[in-house]
């Protein structure tokens, strides 16, 4: 009989290797980091859709949005106090927005969870 449990980590596992966010978390993968905190970094898009595009990224691996649990709760904290952060220190007073992704439809292209800290121009509605 298979541990299911096993084959868990070993598919955790092998995302996080594989995975671009979490070897940017890790130093692997150079990138411009504008914010860092022990749950959350935060670095500029390589092909950014506004004048400022960061990413906000957990430093744990977490596929998608829907794969948070109850133990995240200080996650979405550290998240919302990063955006603040950045918004105050990148001059985001007129306006920004934040988007999440999710599956293929939803324009998710990597399979980390992240947060697209948009500004610096006119967003328009409806969006995509």
């Amino acid at each position: 009989m298979i541990d299911n449990r096993l084959h868990l980590i070993y598919d955790t596992q092998l995302h996080m290797v594989e995975c671009m966010f979490c070897r940017i978390v890790s130093g692997e993968i150079p990138a411009d980091i504008v914010y860092r905190s022990s749950s959350v970094i935060g670095f500029r898009d390589i092909h950014p859709q506004a004048p400022v595009h960061v990413l906000l990224v957990p430093t744990r691996h977490i596929p998608s949005i829907i794969d948070v649990n109850a133990c995240d709760e200080a996650l979405f904290t550290e998240i919302q106090k990063s955006v603040c952060k950045l918004s105050s220190e990148l001059h985001l007073e007129n306006g920004f927005r934040v988007v999440v992704n999710h599956g293929p439809d939803g324009g998710q292209t990597v399979s980390h969870l992240h947060f697209h800290l948009l500004g610096k121009r006119q967003m328009s509605w409806p969006p995509g």
